[in-house]
């Protein structure tokens, strides 16, 4: 069995370099690969085109790119917790692509699967479908969208083995399994690394084909977007 195991961030990352499009996983700031961005900030790689559902907050999270103006192009569905980036968007220094959530998980799992375009009504009407194909299937329009070409994803996950073998939990289980096997290198940053064959085969997500690096993350901060609790009486 073929081990993917890398022992370092650095080595999970080698490759990377200006001007490529990542794969970024995670949803908010839940089951993103802090390691790894880390990382990229020290690389000190710029140019960068992101496909990330939002885009971290001002300091954590792929705001930390955003803070290093690493980053040029961000397509992404939610924004909304990042002034920075909001700033550099108004500003013009960053190029936005804004797509509906759905459009951005199935762009990624049909790279996955190898299928270079789909129909989708979503977003037919609006700005979202200016310049694309549109056609019309059972009475109701569609809009046609292209399956990402990414040169890296870089992913999250709970656990996994040697073999690539992934498991995901609770809300970081959104993106992060789609995007594994949608670029040409995937890497998986997990929590708890075991030998292969110690995971319940009935318990994985991603099968290790779809990966081709791993390795074990450390100091996790798990941080909270908007923290919300009630009122003590």
């Amino acid at each position: 069995m073929i081990n993917k195991k890398v022992d370092t961030v650095q080595e999970a990352l080698h490759g990377i370099e200006n001007n490529m499009t990542l794969l970024i996983g995670g949803f908010g700031l839940c089951g993103i690969p802090e390691n790894s961005i880390a990382e990229l900030v020290a690389k000190k790689v710029n140019g960068l085109t992101c496909v990330s559902n939002n885009a971290g907050v001002d300091d954590f999270g792929l705001g930390l790119l955003l803070q290093h103006k690493q980053i040029k192009k961000m397509i992404s569905s939610y924004v909304g917790e990042n002034a920075e980036f909001e700033r550099q968007m108004l500003s013009g220094e960053l190029e936005v692509e804004l797509i509906p959530q759905g459009t951005l998980a199935e762009r990624c799992r049909a790279a996955q699967a190898g299928i270079p375009a789909f129909f989708t009504p979503a977003g037919y009407g609006t700005e979202v479908a200016e310049g694309k194909e549109t056609r019309e299937f059972n009475g109701k329009m569609h809009v046609m969208e292209h399956a990402f070409k990414a040169d890296f994803a870089i992913v999250k996950a709970w656990k996994g083995d040697t073999a690539g073998n992934l498991i995901f939990k609770g809300t970081a289980r959104n993106f992060n399994p789609s995007m594994c096997g949608a670029a040409k290198i995937t890497v998986a940053e997990v929590e708890e690394l075991v030998e292969a064959g110690q995971l319940d085969p009935n318990q994985i997500h991603i099968p290790g084909i779809l990966v081709q690096r791993i390795f074990q993350g450390k100091k996790f901060e798990k941080r909270i977007e908007q923290r919300t609790v009630r009122a003590r009486k």
